[in-house]
């Protein structure tokens, strides 16, 4: 093959490559138009976002960050269980008689049961309210004016016929201490005593019979909650 043989070859070549090129160059340009008209063409993804992504699975995989997850749920589930939980009084303080008692919670409202209880404090009534609850934390006590008793129990309640509007009443349960001030004081018959546990406001009812092994009458006091506190 000459010189200007393969000169005209090569030329040949040159111009069909060319050729190729420009046809591919088109063809490129009028499929990524016609897709980005239809918004199918993909989203770069920023760095910023990348990092983002990329620090949250490394977070995420991370031992301490398992044991952070864990526990913020049981974290949760243990306030779930503390709305849940009933808030029960365990101590009573009568400020203007200077005297704290013990409060027992039974669940029983058999009378045998409740007198059982009194032995050992005063008692809630399991009908009535708790400390969280609208309505009316109802509390029974014994009451006893003999010069001795075997059981400093049978005289918890001594002298709430005496409390006066405004007095102060704690009742306490763990760390926190509910506040109620006397709104009245009366005297009643047993047989017309009623006690309203439901109702939309909190408060505190204190019943005890005029004397101790009495069935004629029963003292009422009956408070209005002041404030919620932390102890």
């Amino acid at each position: 093959m000459n010189i200007r043989n393969w000169n005209e070859l090569v030329d040949a070549v040159l111009l069909r490559k060319i050729s190729f090129l420009v046809t591919f160059f088109v063809i490129f340009l009028l499929s990524y138009a016609f897709f980005a008209w239809l918004d199918l063409l993909p989203e770069p993804v920023s760095t910023e976002k990348a990092e983002s992504v990329t620090e949250t699975v490394v977070n995420e995989s991370s031992p301490e960050n398992a044991e952070s997850v864990i526990s913020s749920s049981t974290e949760l589930e243990s306030e779930a269980s503390k709305e849940i939980e009933p808030l029960l009084p365990d101590t009573i303080i009568i400020d203007s008689l200077d005297r704290t008692i013990t409060v027992l919670n039974p669940t029983s409202t058999k009378v045998e049961d409740l007198d059982a209880a009194l032995l050992y404090g005063v008692v809630r009534h399991p009908d009535s309210a708790t400390l969280e609850r609208d309505g009316s934390v109802f509390i029974l006590g014994h009451s006893s004016y003999l010069p001795t008793v075997l059981n400093r129990n049978f005289q918890a309640f001594n002298g709430i016929q005496n409390l006066k509007f405004g007095d102060t009443i704690r009742l306490q349960s763990n760390d926190q201490e509910y506040v109620y001030r006397v709104d009245k004081v009366y005297r009643t018959k047993a047989q017309d005593a009623t006690v309203p546990i439901a109702g939309v406001k909190q408060r505190l009812i204190l019943a005890t019979c005029n004397s101790f092994g009495s069935i004629d009458d029963r003292y009422i006091v009956e408070a209005d909650l002041l404030e919620v506190r932390v102890i």
